[in-house]
């Protein structure tokens, strides 16, 4: 089955997009690209699903966004014209480029299950990088600790619901399960099912230097790069340098 059938916010591209309406990823990005000695010259955005993170580098040279469901690169030609965007498999994408600043954001390596798939995502990386050649990753690294469930309302992009959350963790495949369940005013129900691969730190760090990358930051607080982790996801940072 496809992502977008386990997820509302997939099938409904005006969702996701209200859904992460404030998001502040790439504000972030551009402060990591600053501190650690890269530019955005051009940006290769791996997983780049609606392009809203893609579209704030809009002084870098070159932006390509890839991502593996049409629909939300459809959605994303149509709110961003001049960026160019491509549907692409992240373990098989091969853009016959490299990048300087290279995004995988949104947890979009997690979707990975397969230790050869995450092999294969961080070649992806590789090849289209040169030496100096940052990459950023948000990706989880440990299960959600929340054991009862959450309770909100959604009131975007013409859903009217409330929402229910629950997590489930199986510690053998190392998958967090997010489910879902939307509870719509017209008196109908969906449920969503999100399966994500945890990466442990160490874990992280390894499939980065196996791919040549040099790790140089790990952090789960934006403000506080240098403080424990203390949430299931984080920021990433790696450097590329085949030669170390």
């Amino acid at each position: 089955m496809t992502l977008a059938e386990h997820n509302l916010a997939y099938r409904r591209p005006d969702l996701y997009d209200a859904l992460n309406r404030g998001s502040t990823a790439a504000t972030t990005c551009r402060r990591l690209i600053d501190d650690y000695g890269a530019h955005a010259g051009s940006v290769l955005d791996l997983g780049c699903g609606t392009a809203r993170d893609l579209a704030e580098f809009s002084d870098a040279q070159n932006r390509v966004g890839v991502d593996i469901q049409p629909a939300l690169i459809e959605h994303a030609r149509q709110q961003h014209p001049g960026l160019d965007l491509r549907v692409g498999d992240l373990r098989t994408v091969v853009l016959g480029r490299t990048f300087d600043t290279i995004l995988c954001l949104g947890n979009s390596l997690a979707y990975l299950h397969h230790n050869e798939d995450i092999r294969a995502a961080f070649a992806t990386f590789a090849v289209h990088a040169h030496p100096g050649s940052l990459l950023i990753v948000v990706t989880q690294i440990a299960p959600t600790s929340t054991a009862a469930p959450t309770r909100g309302r959604v009131d975007a992009a013409g859903i009217h619901a409330e929402v229910i959350i629950e997590h489930s963790w199986d510690a053998r495949a190392q998958v967090a399960t997010l489910h879902r369940t939307w509870q719509f005013d017209n008196g109908t129900t969906e449920y969503d099912l999100i399966r994500r691969r945890v990466l442990f730190p160490r874990e992280l760090e390894l499939y980065a230097t196996l791919a040549g990358f040099d790790p140089v930051a790990l952090f789960t607080d934006p403000q506080d790069r240098t403080g424990p982790l203390t949430g299931s996801t984080a920021w990433f940072v790696a450097r590329y340098d085949p030669a170390s």
